[in-house]
Formats: C-alpha cells, structure tokens, sequence
C-alpha cells in the first residue's frame, strides 16, 4: 500500500501590479518555504533588497513592514494564518502573499522503475511560418 505524508509550510508568491487596472496583476516568482521563519525572511530579504531602488514614501513603508510589523508577522505565520504585504513605488504595486500549505513528497526516479507511458513523452518541435 503506498502511503503518502505530507510536510507542513508555507506556499509565498510575489505579483506585481500596474495601477490603472488596463493589465492583470502578473506572478513575479514563488517560494515553497518549511517554516514560518523561512517565510519571514523570504519577504524581508526582498525588502531589503528593492528598497533602495524605492520612492521614498515606498522606501519607509517597506522599512516599516521590516521592522515594526515583523513581531506581528511573525506571530501570524506561527499560527499558521495567512499574511499579505503590499509596497506601491510610481504606478506599480508589489504583493508578496504567504499562505500556509501541505506538501507532497517528490518521488525519486532512481529507486522506482517508471510507468512505461513516462518513456513515450515527445517533446512539442515548433512550427516555424515563412
């Protein structure tokens, strides 16, 4: 019988967003982080990373998000809650949304002989137009 555990944590995104609603908000990146500290730093280190190339008004609002509000977030991700930040610098705006999850395990390739219909994957040759 195949049994199947799952790991605690939490699934973090990144979007970005032109204010003015003519687009979609766009996914920037993802992270799988296990733990709520791995969350927590995951955003401030991006924080910190972009909050140079800021406005000033956006520049003090990620600092703020840095320093005042991490004791909150922090207490959040433990409880396992989801937790959202959103920076505005010109016309757009960066959301990074943490949302706790389960995840599967990965099944390793070289301890199981694979289905055969793994070997029959072709891979899509394009199609060029002259």
């Amino acid at each position: 019988m195949l049994r199947t555990t799952t790991s605690p944590g939490f699934w973090c995104e990144c979007w970005t967003e032109r204010l003015g609603g003519q687009q979609p908000p766009a996914l920037f990146g993802s992270f799988d982080a296990y733990s709520a500290v791995e969350a927590n730093n995951w955003v401030a280190t991006i924080l910190r990373t972009i909050s140079p190339a800021l406005g000033t008004a956006a520049s003090q609002e990620a600092w703020t998000r840095l320093h005042d509000d991490r004791i909150d977030t922090r207490r959040a991700l433990l409880r396992r809650e989801p937790w959202t930040v959103s920076v505005t610098h010109v016309s757009t705006r960066i959301t990074w949304t943490v949302r706790p999850a389960l995840f599967l395990p990965m099944a390793h390739r070289q301890r199981k002989q694979l289905p055969s219909c793994a070997y029959d994957f072709k891979p899509h040759r394009s199609h060029t137009t002259d």
